[in-house]
């Protein structure tokens, strides 16, 4: 039993589109995956409406989910309302956060102690970007040549 036990790291919760997490959903409605064991609910989304349509559609799937740190099963009515109800308080956090932040870059450039982000180095050739997309390839395919992101790659082209 344990050798059908994998470790799949979702990242943040910001965003739906990840690639671990893009996997995980493919698993799970192909039929292979039971059980998803979460280690906190913000982990699975920060966005109330993207958070309960995911637990909605594994339900339906009758997908056992677990939250390791908030000691929850959200299966039935009452886990899937706690869950929307955690959700929407992640929700919360993640907006006072922005805001917070957003209010200290403020005071700093009122201070004038902020310039900004630095301009990054870049970890690859843009111009080896370019032409293996000239080649034919794809974001992914160059992304894994390069071995950057595909939002680096995206960036690289332009695009």
């Amino acid at each position: 039993m344990d050798q059908d036990i994998q470790h799949i790291p979702i990242l943040t919760g910001t965003r739906l589109q990840r690639p671990e997490f893009d996997r995980l959903q493919g698993d799970i409605f192909a039929g292979k995956v039971k059980t998803v064991i979460i280690w906190k609910l913000d982990r699975l989304s920060r966005n109330l409406r993207d958070g309960v349509n995911v637990l909605a559609d594994w339900a339906e799937k009758g997908l056992k989910i677990i939250v390791v740190t908030q000691q929850l099963e959200l299966n039935g009515v009452i886990g899937r309302t706690i869950a929307a109800l955690l959700l929407g308080l992640a929700e919360i956090e993640h907006g006072n956060i922005r805001e917070r932040q957003k209010a200290g870059i403020e005071a700093a450039k009122a201070r004038g102690v902020y310039t900004g982000r630095t301009v990054g180095s870049t970890k690859a050739n843009p111009g080896r970007a370019r032409e293996l997309k000239r080649k034919g390839l794809s974001m992914n395919e160059i992304a894994t040549a390069l071995g950057v992101s595909t939002r680096t790659v995206t960036r690289y082209l332009g695009s």
